[in-house]
Parts: C-alpha cells; structure tokens; sequence
C-alpha cells in the first residue's frame, strides 16, 4: 500500500510539474502561437483583428493624419502586382508602402498590411538614400529631388534629380520589380572646379519596436548580414550603443514576424552596416561605403544596391538569394539550426499544397508520407516490442532475485538482453525520429507567411493558428470567452481521443506507475496542444489515426504482444 502511495504521489508531481510547466518551456523554446484569426460567436464564425497591426491604422483619424502628411509634399506614386504607395521626393524616401496581397485579417473587407509609413504620421517607418562627402554639398533631409515622372511601376522607372550649390548633380534612378525588390542606382557627377571625395548611404528608420514578439527560436526586429553569417540583434542591444559590421557582401535591415525590410549594398564592395537606436524614440539600419569614392572634376561615379520591402515569401527569398547573389537571404527567416530538416519539409508542403489546394489536406498527405517513410523502422519497433515481451518474465524474475545487489542485477539483465539479442532502446526510434519532424513542422507552420490565413474546413480558416470552437462555451452559443488555459477546441479534443485510443492498442505495461501515466497522458496532451496551431495537430491526429491502423496490421504479424505477460515462477541459478 505504501508503494501504491508512493508511486501515486510521484505521478501526481510529474503530472503537475508538466501541466504548469510545459507552457514556460514552449514560451521560451518554442515560438509564441499565432493569435486566433477568428472566434465564435452565437454559433458564427467571426474574425478577429489582428493584435499585431497598430489599431491607429484603422481608424478614420489615422488616416486622415496619415493623408495630411502624405499631401504635406510632393510625391511619385508606386503601382506594382504586389505593392501601392509613394516616394516622398523631400528627402528621397519610401515611405508610403501598402503590401496589396496581405490582408491584416481573414475578413473579406480587411484592409491590406501597411508596411512603410512617413515620418510625422503614427508608426513611422521609411527608407532613405543620398550622399555624404567632403567639399560637396550634397542634398540633405529637406532637400526636393525632382523626379522624370509620376508613377514607378515595373515598366516605368523612375529618376530623382538634385543640383548642388558647389557644382554635383546627384541621381537617384529607382526601378522595381513584380515582387518586392527596388533597384537603386545613385550617380553623382561633378560639375565642379576642384575633386570632391563622395560616399553614397542608405539608412532604414522606425519610430518604434515590432508588435510581434522577439522570441528565443524566432526572431523578430534588427539582422544584419556580415561576413556570410547572420547576426540577430536584439532591440535593446542597439539602444545607445550602436551595432556595427564590417562585410563584403551582405545585408542590414528590419524583420517582423513575416515582413521584412532590407538595404542591400552592392556584394562586390566592402560596406560598413550599423544598427542604432533609443529606446521610445526610433532605430535605424543603415550602410555606408569603407572607402570614400574620389571624383575628379567632369567625371561621375554610380553605386548599385537593392532595396527590399515585402513578405518573406520563402521561394522569393531563395530565388533573390540564387539569381541576384544576395548572401544569405533566406536567413530573413530564423530557420535556426534546424533550417536543414524545416526547409525541404516546408518544399514539399507547398508542392502537395499545389496539388491539393488546401493545406490542411496537404499536412495529411505530409503525414501519410512521413508514416510510410517510417513504416520499415515501425516494423523493427514491434518485432523488439515482441521480444521485450518475451523476455519480461525472466527480467522480472532477476529483479526479485537480485533486489538487494542493484548493480548485479543490471549485469545481469544485460546479459538476458544479449543472450535474447533484444534491444530495449529499438522501440524509442520511431519517436526519436518524429520529435525533430514535429518541431520542424511546427516552425513551418509559425514561421513562414505562405502558412499564414489558410483555412481547412469549417470553422477553421487559420491554421497558424489555435482552434476557436470550444465546447466550454457551448461552441459560442454563451457569451463567455474561456481562459486561453482551458479553452481546448474541438481539434485538440479530437487529439485526446485519437492518442487515448492509440494508448488502449498498446500493450499494458506491467508496471503499475507507467499505467498510470498512460492512462492520463492522452487528456494530459489534449490540455498541451490547445495552444498550439490547428495545422500541428492535424498533423498529429493523422498520424495517430495512420499507427492505430498500422499497429492493427502489425499485432496480426505478432500476435505474442497481444498475449498476457505469464510470470516467470522462478529464476534460473
């Protein structure tokens, strides 16, 4: 009795010890979940606005605030398949920049993400280029660059003009592509009597931090490129004192959870990156040249560089990276060190999306394949489970007889392990196989915008995000919103049943305290996953459904797991 005690009381702090524990953990391990993109109320499915957007750019005055500083100057406008907006010829800047594709939530009437906006309008964010130099009076701030037309669109470029006091012309000609990627080629030209010595910049400034969470295992706010490698700023790391990076080839710039803001300096010539900023006030990136450039009088230079502002499509993000030689841009995207298993996963994905046109059906046809590729290691995990079986009698027998002589008794068990050529570990690969798959699916499911707003069936048009329909509130019919804790949905309830059913196919163990654990584990992991997105869960219902059907198959091949375990009476001297 005092053994049943004991084990129960070990049980119940494991079991407390995981369920108020394990939601620390996945903070810090894991990155945060995707907030939900809808609720459910009197029975419907309505969408939430998206807590990451600033609320101001929603409402009437913002945008009455943001038109009076946009008609505050002359500007160009900016038509592309993907973006809309303005250059502001004051200072040579975008700084008006909509994403048209991506809308801030599931609604049908939402409007799109807005991405750059001017200074002296709330949540100011905009790209600056131009030119410093020595006996040169190059355009500042406030200087009005004249442009050749009135529109940037991927067939009509654009150039910016500016003349100086000491005898430069400065331009400025900016084209864009069908994506996200603006092409910037400054030119100065002296005019002048004497040389001049030039350095063209570019700087990146926001009034404030991300609304997304910066987290542990995805970044979000300052990257910088330098010497092949990719360098995740923290926000407070670049408050006073400036971050700085000396490279030849590479890249500086914002990232939020999935858009992206990069200045690109041309990869053949060595550049000095830096990141700065104050706390409550702003943060720039910016680059300038390691060497001034020197123009004699009558001669010109021009710099090349690329400016990016857009979602971090992951194909787009590849092919900039392969045919534009931009060094590691795909690590816009904090893939970690686990990049290596995420990104052919993630390919594959959206090649079964193409096909399915539902990612939802795509994670399932994800999973069927992972089983298969598996199936031949489940084999071998059965056939060890059968032969662990066979062998239980004798090791409980050595247990007893040697209860008082641990390390004995461990001797003596591995020898029965050999003589029976069994492996105790064999039946734990399959497992260790599928904690990687897991996690990779799981930051490709948080991490990558192409995830982002893609509905199932039903009620579930997110699936980055957690389950909304919850029985606690009688699927919205009550106007009552459960605490996140308890609020399980109808998916991780589904879970629950499909491991509880999967655990009842097993065979009991013979140890009283691991009953125990299995028999709450499968309610225990419906509580854990909740939070969690819905497309993660598919993902392991599907699987648990594939090896309740292959345990079937597989029992029917070895039946003797199916047997009762028949004690071994007594153990041979």
């Amino acid at each position: 009795m005092k053994h049943d005690q004991k084990n129960f009381v070990i049980f119940a702090l494991l079991a407390a010890l995981i369920l108020f524990g394990w939601p620390q953990i996945t903070h810090w391990i894991f990155p945060q979940q995707q907030p939900a993109s809808v609720k459910i109320e009197g029975g419907k499915t309505k969408p939430v606005g998206n807590p990451g957007a600033d609320p101001a750019y929603d409402s009437p005055k913002a945008l009455r605030d943001r038109q009076i500083v946009l008609a505050e100057t002359p500007r160009v406008a900016i038509e592309t398949p993907k973006l809309r907006g303005s250059i502001n010829l004051k200072g040579a800047r975008i700084d008006d920049l909509v994403l048209s594709q991506y809308a801030e939530t599931v609604a049908k009437d939402s409007p799109p993400i807005r991405l750059l906006s001017p200074g002296g309008a709330k949540g100011a964010y905009f790209a600056q280029f131009g030119w410093q130099g020595a006996g040169v009076e190059a355009p500042g701030p406030d200087t009005i660059w004249q442009a050749s037309g009135t529109k940037l669109t991927p067939t009509t470029p654009v150039t910016l003009t500016s003349r100086s006091p000491t005898g430069q012309v400065f331009r400025i000609e900016l084209s864009v592509d069908d994506n996200y990627m603006f092409n910037i080629r400054q030119t100065v030209a002296n005019a002048g009597a004497t040389p001049v010595a030039v350095t063209p910049f570019a700087l990146v400034s926001r009034a404030e931090r991300s609304l997304d969470p910066d987290q542990w295992a995805a970044h979000v706010g300052p990257i910088a490129i330098s010497q092949g490698a990719a360098n995740y700023v923290n926000w407070k790391d670049v408050e006073g004192t400036p971050q700085q990076f000396s490279t030849t080839g590479g890249w500086v710039g914002y990232t939020d959870h999935y858009w992206l803001t990069a200045l690109v300096p041309d990869q053949r010539v060595p550049v000095q990156l830096q990141h700065r900023g104050e706390m409550g006030k702003a943060y720039q990136a910016d680059y300038r040249l390691a060497d001034p450039l020197n123009l004699a009088p009558g001669k010109k230079v021009t710099y090349n560089s690329r400016f990016f502002a857009g979602a971090k499509e992951v194909k787009l993000l590849d092919k900039y990276q392969d045919e534009q030689g931009i060094v590691q841009f795909d690590r816009a995207i904090d893939w970690g060190w686990y990049g290596i298993i995420e990104q052919p996963i993630f390919y594959y994905l959206d090649w079964l999306f193409r096909i399915a046109k539902n990612f939802g059906v795509a994670i399932i046809l994800l999973t069927i394949t992972i089983r298969l590729l598996l199936f031949p290691i489940a084999q071998r995990q059965f056939a060890s489970m059968a032969a662990m079986r066979a062998v239980q009698p004798k090791m409980k027998a050595l247990q007893e007889r040697y209860k008082d002589d641990k390390q004995r008794q461990q001797q003596e068990i591995m020898k029965l392990y050999k003589e029976e050529k069994v492996n105790p570990l064999a039946g734990c690969l399959p497992i260790l196989i599928q904690i990687p798959i897991m996690f990779a699916l799981y930051k490709v499911l948080l991490l990558t915008i192409e995830m982002r707003h893609q509905p199932f069936v039903g009620w579930i048009r997110d699936l980055s995000a957690p389950d909304p329909l919850t029985p606690l509130n009688l699927f919205g019919l009550l106007a009552f919103t459960p605490p996140h804790f308890i609020a399980i949905g109808v998916i991780p309830i589904l879970l629950g049943i499909s491991m509880y059913f999967q655990f009842k196919l097993n065979p009991a163990p013979m140890d009283d305290m691991q009953k125990q654990i299995f028999s709450i584990m499968p309610w225990m992991m419906m509580f854990l996953m909740a939070p969690f997105a819905v497309g993660l869960q598919v993902y392991w219902i599907t699987s648990n459904v594939l090896t309740i059907a292959q345990q079937w198959l597989l029992y029917k091949k070895h039946p003797g797991l199916k047997e009762p375990i028949k004690k071994e009476a007594k153990a041979s001297k």
